[in-house]
């Protein structure tokens, strides 16, 4: 569990002693991390949808990713409180599908959390120039970022228990945005008669480019709930992973459910679909058009708030996947290191979070949410896989699992037909990011296989207690 050996007295044994991380965390902690990752996505990149679909392709979009991360949820709960590794899903596939697919799923994973922090960081830096536009928000990026490494760093109960307050507190400005713009009363504030009117010469709000606007629509959809499943980045670190893991995600994901229809529902009714699909924070937008600034202040805190809570667990759960693949050998040893003290993977830490600042740095929201999302649905395409083969291996009866997914296979095959449609709405808006990316990770592969696979210790590699699988 550990990668670092402490020093032996001479004349004692030789057995090394091993560095661990700390099993520390609860269900709130592993809720905290799902849901304060994603939470973002609903004070930002969601709105891209009504750009493409325009308000009922976002709302059609905000259910089918709503039904794709059911479909995560469901497996990834079983298949993870059952592997209880740092490194999540890459510890899930190193165990059942084999090295090559562990690497891939690893790479997808850091990318996807990299690319999510970069866009944290881009949001926060237009909000804070939102207040005076002298003021230069690279300060800001630079600090939030500098402070958040310095959380994950001393500790992981310390991080997570900040991510649980500042993401309820993010959360709870939704409903104070709903009930501040008076729900109730429709037609004073809110114009939800405008959903369904066409003005003279414009198009249609409701579908501005028919059923080929809403199909263009689902890749933003999934920004609604993208990285819930980065909970299981944790499982090492719970005391009860077969209980914590499950609870702390289908609860996240029921939270995110709630806050993405609200989220779609206040901002199509306050602000212009136009105006919406273009908006770097529509939450704060819709505020701001609300004429209340005590709101404009509380949407101002609350997008800040999720924008910090989002890179604090992307800094958590990106590093992890680094540090698994260091303590494994994909790459070099050292980045395994596990801190002394704080017992945190102070090494990957420090090492990825300048990578996120960078991409920051590049100013394009919009390319760096797309790249993140094609990491994340990587990561979908091959999980179903995962969840059938780990079912074949190891029946129900093989091995205790401490959540069992209902209905399966079914839940696999609706995610695979999702993410295919996810994929095909990617090709006819950002094909050449699309095919940048699977080409980027074809030649990762490709260095994996001939080059630094031989580093592996295979012996080391399967660390489960698992009976002989089925037809071996």
């Amino acid at each position: 569990m550990a990668t670092e050996q402490v020093a032996v007295p001479s004349g004692a044994a030789a057995a090394p002693q091993r560095l661990s991380l700390l099993r520390v965390l609860g269900p709130m902690h592993v809720w905290a991390l799902g849901v304060g990752i994603v939470l973002v996505g609903e004070f930002m990149g969601w709105n891209f949808t009504v750009a493409k679909g325009g308000v009922f392709g976002g709302l059609v979009a905000c259910w089918f990713s709503g039904i794709l991360y059911s479909c995560v949820a469901m497996i990834d709960s079983e298949v993870s409180s059952t592997v209880a590794s740092a490194g999540g899903q890459y510890a899930q596939a190193k165990h059942i599908l084999g090295p090559l697919a562990a690497f891939n799923i690893a790479l997808f994973i850091i990318f996807e959390y990299c690319m999510l922090a970069a866009g944290d960081s881009l949001v926060v830096g237009a909000i804070v120039n939102s207040l005076d536009a002298t003021l230069s928000p690279t300060p800001f990026v630079v600090l939030a970022i500098a402070f958040l490494a310095w959380l994950n760093y001393r500790g992981v109960h310390t991080t997570l228990t900040f991510n649980f307050i500042i993401t309820a507190i993010a959360f709870i400005t939704i409903f104070v945005l709903i009930v501040g713009a008076e729900f109730w009363n429709p037609g004073a504030i809110t114009q939800t008669k405008e959903l369904f009117a066409q003005p003279p010469g414009s198009a249609d709000p409701k579908m501005p480019y028919g059923w080929l606007g809403i199909l263009a629509a689902l890749q933003f959809g999934i920004w609604y709930y993208l990285g819930i499943e980065g909970t299981c980045q944790t499982a090492e670190e719970c005391r009860s992973a077969p209980r914590a893991l499950p609870v702390g995600t289908m609860s996240g994901l029921i939270t995110l459910l709630v806050a993405a229809t609200m989220t779609w529902y206040i901002c199509t009714s306050l602000v212009n679909w136009i105006t919406l699909g273009e908006s770097v924070y529509p939450l704060y937008d819709a505020a701001v058009n609300t004429g209340k600034n005590w709101l404009k202040v509380v949407l101002w805190i609350g997008t800040v708030l999720s924008c910090l809570a989002s890179a604090n667990g992307c800094i958590n759960d990106a590093s992890r996947a680094w540090f698994a693949m260091g303590r494994d050998q994909f790459i070099p040893r050292w980045f395994g290191g596990v801190h002394p003290r704080y017992k945190t993977p102070y090494r990957a830490i420090l090492f990825l979070v300048p990578i996120m600042i960078a991409f920051g740095y590049t100013g394009l929201l919009d390319q760096v949410i797309t790249f993140s999302i094609i990491s994340g649905c990587l990561i979908y395409f091959i999980m179903p896989l995962n969840m059938i083969r780990f079912r074949r291996l190891y029946p129900m009866d093989s091995i205790k699992r401490g959540y069992v997914s209902p209905f399966h296979p079914l839940p696999s095959y609706v995610l695979w037909l999702f993410v295919g449609l996810t994929f095909l709405a990617m090709y006819f808006g950002y094909w050449r990011n699309l095919v940048a990316a699977l080409v980027f990770y074809g030649l990762c592969s490709i260095w994996f296989v001939l080059h630094r696979f031989k580093y592996v210790d295979r012996a080391k590699l399967y660390t489960m207690p698992w009976p002989r699988p089925r037809g071996y």
